[in-house]
């Protein structure tokens, strides 16, 4: 096993001094970086060549000297960086080595006792990232990667928590309750808009409403998310999502969402698995709503996980109502709807200037004669159709749209398991599939109609089966199901 050639840690350095021997762009770039700390920030050199002034100094307590190097410039000193090569450098190194400083020289690993990881600064959060000096174009890849994961207002958010502790510990005397309530306060969107918004008072208000819930935890009340886990590949679950995820005591999840993003929740959260494929439907959508109001009323964080979005051909409006009528506050995460998902697979712009004006997204499942009407009068009008559930009866759907006027040549995309990476596509046409359904892939299936169709990238690797197939999948168009 490799193990790491450093220990990571956090080093105090309030009410010391950071010294940063040079005046050239490498001192910039260790002054960018200390001026976040209470550090005093020291930059010693003979001559200063870079401008300091662009840094931002407010309520910094930071000095530039243009002057030699000496012992005396170590008084209070918590660290030292050299960031020029000259007499003074070598002055330094020998001083600080002297005094028992951590001394960092810049571009040179082998004399540094320490080195200055790519820092994801939310103060007082901070998040260190370092590569020994082996990488550090990687190490700030990675910080880019965790910047973008963590909102703006973590450091509020923590700061609002520290700033409970001791009213937390007079309150609520159980370890395990305390646990749980800053997990709640952590989680909690109200305290989360409130910070997004600025308003720090409206957020101490939330904060304190959820201390007296918690010290009385009989009269605590739930939250359910509706939370949008998109076609199926984890690196497209929103990062709001995957935040959600992590709060929740209960993920109540359906059928098609795959396993690793439902692993994505909190490690010891409930798994409620709620699935409907077609004739085994393991829940109905009355009992679905009863359980999320029974959760939340039990005072629970519940994630209701549906593929795709969970406005599109998502039942939502049935959950929302239930948890209206029974007093449940709630919350909605839109997710990456299926039918975007297969349109990006094939590269299709399923809007096309002077070929399609607009694009309508139905469900096959329960089409009847008028729907199939409707579809063709706006396919006709040059409006992409990107029909859900439609896998089963591609080929009586065809035939019913070219009997309603729609041509037999009109372009026809297909994609199998869009968004992941087994997805499949294809290209046909009205025509040729009322003659005879394609033999697709398992899984779940988007069927483009249009013009606008032809334009995508399309691989014809599907073949022509001997027989129709059978309806497979969940009663729930958006995710995907054929």
């Amino acid at each position: 096993m490799t193990r790491l050639g450093i220990f990571p840690v956090s080093y105090k350095v309030r009410g010391k001094k950071i010294i940063i021997v040079g005046g050239g762009a490498e001192a910039l770039a260790k002054a960018r970086l200390a001026i976040k700390t209470d550090a005093h920030v020291v930059v010693i050199a003979r001559k200063i060549e870079a401008d300091f002034s662009s840094l931002d100094l407010e309520n910094v307590h930071f000095d530039v000297r243009e002057e030699v190097f000496a012992a005396h410039h170590l008084h209070n000193a918590a660290l030292v960086f050299v960031g020029d090569e000259g007499p003074d450098a070598e002055i330094a190194k020998r001083l600080a080595k002297e005094a028992g400083l951590p001394l960092n020289v810049v571009d040179q690993p082998d004399l540094c006792d320490f080195f200055t990881p790519a820092i994801v600064d939310r103060a007082p959060i901070s998040v260190a990232i370092s590569s020994e000096g082996e990488a550090p174009v990687l190490a700030r890849l990675v910080r880019a990667q965790i910047e973008a994961a963590l909102p703006l207002h973590l450091g509020k958010l923590a700061s609002l928590a520290g700033g409970l502790r001791h009213l937390v510990e007079k309150l609520i005397h159980s370890g395990d309750r305390r646990r749980k309530f800053y997990q709640e306060l952590l989680a909690s969107p109200q305290v989360e808009v409130a910070l997004g918004a600025g308003d720090q008072d409206k957020a101490n208000q939330w904060a304190n409403h959820l201390l007296v819930d918690h010290a009385n935890v009989d009269q605590r009340s739930g939250f359910v998310h509706l939370v949008g886990a998109g076609p199926g590949a984890e690196d497209l679950l929103t990062l709001r999502a995957q935040r959600v995820l992590q709060s929740a005591d209960v993920i109540v999840h359906d059928q098609l969402v795959p396993e690793g993003v439902v692993q994505m929740g909190r490690r010891d959260a409930e798994r409620v698995p709620v699935g409907k494929a077609k004739g085994r439907h393991s829940f109905t959508q009355k009992r679905i709503n009863k359980l999320l109001v029974q959760l939340a009323q039990e005072g629970k964080q519940v994630v209701r996980l549906k593929s795709g979005d969970p406005m599109i051909f998502g039942r939502a409006a049935e959950e929302i109502e239930a948890m209206d009528a029974a007093g449940v506050e709630y919350a909605i995460v839109p997710g990456v709807t299926a039918a975007a998902a297969a349109a990006s697979d094939a590269h299709l712009p399923v809007t096309l200037r002077n070929v399609a004006s607009g694009v309508v997204y139905a469900t096959a499942h329960g089409a009847n004669d008028t729907a199939v009407t409707h579809w063709a009068t706006l396919a006709k009008s040059g409006l992409t159709l990107g029909i859900y559930m439609g896998k089963s009866i591609m080929k009586e759907v065809a035939a019913q749209l070219i009997a309603e006027g729609l041509s037999s040549t009109t372009h026809v995309g297909i994609v199998v398991n869009a968004g992941r990476a087994n997805s499949e596509r294809c290209l046909s046409s009205l025509q040729e599939i009322s003659n005879q359904a394609p033999q697709l892939a398992d899984g779940p299936a988007i069927v483009f109609v249009g013009e606008a169709v032809a334009s995508g990238k399309w691989l014809n690797e599907i073949e022509q089966p001997s027989n129709e197939l059978e309806l497979d999948g969940d009663t729930r168009p958006d995710m995907q199901v054929a």
